[in-house]
């Protein structure tokens, strides 16, 4: 599934596509994926596109949260969380340093 998304973004011209291995982290998921879109329209492309590449697939249709607006999209498709922004939006919410800051946390307790 992993590849089948990453195939997607990657096709719908996503940007800044980052990955995140929580497995072991987070009792949500075991991968988060995170990319912008350039506009509203351009994220609600990518999540259709991702939607309709999934379930192509045979991974059935996920949970979606965030539509209409398109400022950011939560696409949960069970082991693997796909957060779609707008670049000022994803710079706000800033996902990446706090789960950075949990891995960081982790390799001070150890």
């Amino acid at each position: 599934m992993l590849k089948t998304i990453l195939a997607s973004l990657d096709d719908s011209k996503a940007e800044e596509i980052s990955h995140i291995d929580i497995a072991g982290k987070s009792s949500i998921a075991d991968h988060m994926i995170i990319a912008n879109g350039r506009s509203h329209r351009h994220v609600s492309a990518v999540a259709d596109r991702l939607l309709r590449d999934l379930k192509d697939a045979g991974h059935g249709t996920p949970k979606v949260e965030g539509v209409p607006a398109y400022d950011w999209v939560l696409v949960d498709a069970g082991d693997i969380v796909v957060h779609l922004f707008r670049p000022e939006v994803r710079d706000f919410y800033n996902l990446e340093k706090m789960w950075n800051a949990i891995a960081d946390d982790e390799l001070t307790d150890a």
